[in-house]
Formats: structure tokens, C-alpha cells, sequence
């Protein structure tokens, strides 16, 4: 046979012609194929394995015996531990506890009730973080109660835990965590209505009204309106908040006048000026507020003895209240409930503390510069002569003795023996700025606050949308 084109040509048709009859259904997919695939010049070459409706089907049958309905099974329910976490209460018992924990555990009540750890740290107190831990039919498997007392930057944990033995409590001292947060308000009656509202806690609010009481007058200045925004530490324990810490930075608008504050720590401690004596160096090595351009917002006095009051009679002419006559009235007067806090407004020595006419209790503060403040009508009086006081420190307690209608605090300023009006002086005294080597780190860091305050600020406007 001779191998020319056309005997090729005649075996290849037949070859195709078999191909259809045998396997139509592929050959008529190859053609679909090409024709939608020719622009591209690419296509997929169909397969000519048997069509799978020509292949033989077979049917298997098999018996399965079927296990008895009580049979024991080889999947055990697996267990879990539940977690709760709770805050104690004043009228906490053992049983009350437990149950607002979720725990339905005889044993483990029993043992609160007895273990003199337990029962002096969890029944009876306010505010202490609890952690339960139990097993999937609610039993105690371990708890851990955890609460800050002190400035010390730790905090304490109480422990009680399930062991072969039964349960036993251990106390352990760790270190507080700090987390930072951003809060906002809107004033409508008080600052501390406001921050109630803004769930802020109130030692916040109280450190709020301390950085700004020298340009704010807390107690008669604040306008309906006025608003602020809070950058501020939570200490945490074991990931629980314990307490609040300081407030990093700070805004408030008061009357449409901005004010900023933020915390900062001058590393350059030996570059401090010294206005205020050696423990004005002291207290700037440790930090204090600041504005946000540089000027340091702890003045010589703060703007008021008591955190808050308010001021009943001013430093004018007036009517006596217990001698009828019109005369002045050299000070300011702060209603106040008897025992409330006075603190000296600024660093000095004691000068008198005791019993003196119409002032009743009385202590006498001596400050720079021939300046002194006095304080009268207290209940208790927390210091004695010759004894150093710094700014803010409690110095005694507001009552009614000496010639008093009533509990208030009588509070007088003196330069070289004259009376001057105290609601003045804070605003008057001066002012350090940051050091000229602290300047750099100061601007970063018053940047970064810049920013947390503004989406602080931010967070205020969203929830009011």
C-alpha cells in the first residue's frame, strides 16, 4: 500500500466516522467547544472515555444491625467551665454572692462564711471585683476577688480555689495596669451632674476642677452649656478596672473660652526654675499640668480651700449676722456640711492652729512673701504650729465654732497684714513654663494630645447624632 496523501485522507474520514458513530455525544461537545472558543484560539479537547450513561449500574445490598437503645456509648458530654464576674455589695452574704455569681454550691458557701480571708475581704464591702469560676453544674471550681487600696501602683487578690482537699484562700499582691480613655460632656446643672452622665468617675471630675481651678471659678463661673473632654487612666487588675488613675489631658469651654491641660513630667529636673523655694522643684520633678503651648498651670494658691462649695458671702460691705452692724467683710465665706475637707491653698508653715475669738478653731498658714491665709469656724483642725503644709493638703474640717449661724468655712487672705479679696490671688499668682531643654519631648507629646482630645471631643458629637 502506498502512503499517499489521499489514502491518509481516506483513513482519517474513516477514523472520524467511527468516532461519531461510536461516541456522539463528545464529538458534538469538541465541535460546541470550538466554535465558542475560535476567537480566542483556545479550547479544550473533550474526552473519549465512555459515556458515563452507557456504563453498567449495580445495585448493592447489605444488612447493618442496628444497636440497642441502652447500649453505653463511647462519646463522653464534654465539660466546660463557666466564668462571671460580679461587684460586692455592702449587703453581701455568703449565699447572695454566690448566687448573683451563678454558684449553686453548699460547700463553697460554707466556706466563705467560715475562712476569716473570705469573710473579711468579700462580705460586708463595697466595690470589690469578683471572678467565679464553675464547673458545668455550677459549682465553685475557683474565685478571685481583687481590690486597690493605696497609691502604691499595686493591688490585692484574694484567692480561693477548690483542691482535693476541699477549698483554700490565699492573698497575693500584683501590679496595677493602666489603660487609657476618652470621655466627654455637656454641663447643665454641675460639673459633677455632667460627669455623671458621661459615667466619669469623680475623682476625675475632682482633678478636672484642681487643673483648671486657677482660671475657673468652679463654684460660680460655670454656664449652662459649657463643655469638656477628659483623656484619662483606668488601673486595672487582672484586666478588671480597680480605679482611676490621673487625667492625662484635658479641655474645658467655659463661657466660650478654651482652656487645655495635659500631664507632663519635665526629664530636665535640674533645669527647673525655682519660684516657689525648694519644694517648688520637688513638685515640678514629680510633674504636674500644663498647658498645651508650655506654661505650667500650678499656681503659688489654688482658687479655692475646698474642692467644692459654695460661696455664701463675698469680700464686700455687709450686715453681721450676729452683731447687727454694717461692716466689711474681710474674707469669703463657703457653705459647706460640717466635716467637709479644707486644704491649704498653698505651701507654708503653720502659723497658729487653736482657739481664737469669734474665728472659734482657726489655723493660720504662712506663705512667701509675706503673705498669709487663715481658715475659721473648723470642727477639727488636722495640723500644728510650726508644722510645713504643701498645696492641697487637708488642714482641718468646715463646722460652726466661734461666732457661726451655721457650718461654713470663714477664709481670709493677707499681704503684709492687709486683707485682700482670696478669690483674686489664685488668678494673679504666677506661672513656671516648661524648660528650654524639655521643649522637644513637650511638643510631641502636646501633639499626640492634641489628637486624643479632639476624638474625645469627637465622641460627644457621634452619640448626640
Amino acid at each position: 500500500m502506498t502512503n499517499s496523501p489521499a489514502n491518509a485522507k481516506d483513513i482519517l474520514l474513516t477514523f472520524v466516522g467511527q468516532a461519531i458513530n461510536k461516541h456522539p455525544k463528545r464529538i458534538t461537545a469538541l465541535i460546541a467547544a470550538l466554535m465558542l472558543g475560535g476567537g480566542g484560539g483556545a479550547f479544550a479537547v473533550a474526552s473519549f472515555a465512555p459515556d458515563a450513561s452507557e456504563l453498567p449500574v449495580r445495585e448493592v445490598l447489605e444488612s447493618v444491625q442496628a444497636l440497642p437503645l441502652n447500649a453505653p456509648s463511647d462519646l463522653a458530654s464534654p465539660s466546660f467551665t463557666l466564668f462571671r464576674s460580679e461587684v460586692t455589695r455592702s449587703s453581701d452574704t455568703a449565699d447572695t454572692l454566690l448566687k448573683r455569681l451563678g454558684i449553686d454550691d453548699a460547700a463553697a458557701a460554707a466556706f466563705v462564711r467560715t475562712d476569716a480571708s473570705a469573710r473579711q475581704i468579700l462580705l460586708g464591702r463595697t466595690g470589690r471585683s469578683v471572678t467565679a469560676e464553675a464547673s458545668d453544674d455550677n459549682r465553685l471550681l475557683k474565685l478571685s476577688a481583687r481590690w486597690s487600696s493605696d497609691s502604691d501602683g499595686k493591688f490585692n487578690r484574694l484567692v480561693i480555689e477548690k483542691t482535693a482537699q476541699g477549698f483554700r484562700s490565699r492573698t497575693e499582691v500584683a501590679p496595677l495596669t493602666a489603660s487609657t480613655r476618652l470621655a466627654s460632656g455637656t454641663i447643665q446643672t454641675s460639673l459633677f451632674a455632667a460627669t455623671d452622665d458621661a459615667r466619669i468617675p469623680d475623682s476625675i471630675a475632682t482633678q478636672v476642677a484642681e487643673i483648671f481651678s486657677g482660671d475657673i471659678d468652679f463654684h460660680r463661673a460655670l454656664r449652662k452649656g459649657d463643655r469638656f473632654s477628659i483623656v484619662y487612666e483606668t488601673l486595672e487588675g487582672d484586666g478588671e478596672p480597680l480605679r482611676a488613675g490621673r487625667v492625662l489631658s484635658a479641655e474645658f469651654v467655659n463661657g466660650g473660652k478654651t482652656f487645655q491641660a495635659m500631664w507632663f513630667k519635665d526629664p530636665v529636673a535640674g533645669g527647673v526654675p525655682v519660684v516657689e523655694g525648694a519644694r517648688a522643684a520637688d513638685s515640678r520633678s514629680k510633674g504636674g499640668y500644663y498647658t498645651l503651648d508650655g506654661e505650667s498651670l500650678r499656681r503659688a494658691y489654688l482658687a479655692s480651700p475646698m474642692e467644692f462649695s459654695r460661696v455664701t458671702s463675698g469680700f464686700k460691705m455687709r450686715m453681721h449676722p450676729i452683731l447687727k452692724t454694717l461692716r466689711a467683710h474681710q474674707g469669703v465665706d463657703y457653705g459647706a456640711p460640717t466635716g467637709t475637707a479644707v486644704r491649704s491653698v498653698g505651701d507654708g508653715t503653720v502659723e497658729f492652729a487653736g482657739v481664737q475669738n469669734g474665728y472659734g478653731n482657726v489655723v493660720i498658714l504662712k506663705h512667701r512673701n509675706n503673705h498669709n491665709t487663715l481658715y475659721a469656724h473648723l470642727s477639727r483642725i488636722n495640723v500644728r504650729k510650726g508644722e510645713s503644709v504643701s498645696q492641697g493638703q487637708s488642714i482641718g474640717a468646715v463646722g460652726a465654732t466661734g461666732w457661726a449661724t451655721g457650718p461654713h468655712l470663714h477664709f481670709e487672705f493677707r499681704v503684709n497684714g492687709v486683707h485682700h479679696d482670696p478669690l483674686t490671688i489664685a488668678r494673679e499668682s504666677e506661672s513656671v513654663p516648661v524648660s528650654p531643654a524639655a521643649k522637644p519631648v513637650f511638643a510631641r507629646l502636646a501633639s499626640e494630645n492634641r489628637m486624643a482630645l479632639s476624638a474625645a471631643a469627637s465622641m460627644q458629637q457621634s452619640s448626640a447624632q
